[in-house]
């Protein structure tokens, strides 16, 4: 397994930096893999200030795309840091790992991408069975969610203004 375990890290993770695979485990069904953010410090999403004072750690289970018709889920122990700053509101915050995680965030950002897609092609109840059918099942109501959380695409200034506009 541990000749595997570098392919399996370069495959799920090689967008992004910072974690480490600790364990790989194979089912028939499915993909555990266990990993684990290797950041030293981390900023405050209330200051922005940058701390390394460990708080304490957890486990997140965000779902991510399927690998080979499995289901993948990832079990990541993350951080929560003290924040430094003596006038920020928050005393404690946690690590997002960029491309990763975000804040509130059940889903890994390739899932969230991907159905980000699907919900700007196909919308609601068509784009939840597509989802379905590719191994990330996701509700109708999840999919518009989505696609309303994207920004307003920028709007470019009109060149010559004619006489019926």
């Amino acid at each position: 397994m541990d000749e595997v375990r570098p392919q399996l890290e370069k495959l799920l993770f090689s967008s992004v930096e910072d974690v480490v695979v600790e364990s790989v485990e194979l089912t028939d069904t499915v993909v555990r893999v266990e990993a684990q953010s290797t950041v030293r410090q981390a900023a405050c999403p209330g200051c922005g200030c940058r701390s390394g004072r460990i708080h304490g750690s957890y486990l997140r289970f965000p779902r991510d795309l399927p690998t080979a018709g499995k289901f993948v889920v990832v079990s990541l122990r993350v951080r929560r840091f003290v924040c430094a700053e003596e006038s920020c509101p928050r005393r404690t915050f946690v690590e997002q790992v960029p491309g990763l995680t975000r804040r509130f965030g059940r889903q890994t950002e390739r899932l969230r991408s991907t159905l980000v897609s699907v919900g700007l092609a196909l919308a609601g109840r068509a784009g939840a069975r597509m989802a379905g059918t590719f191994g990330a099942p996701a509700s109708r109501n999840t999919l518009l969610r989505l696609v309303t959380s994207l920004p307003e695409p920028p709007i470019a200034a009109p060149r010559v203004v004619g006489v019926d506009e």
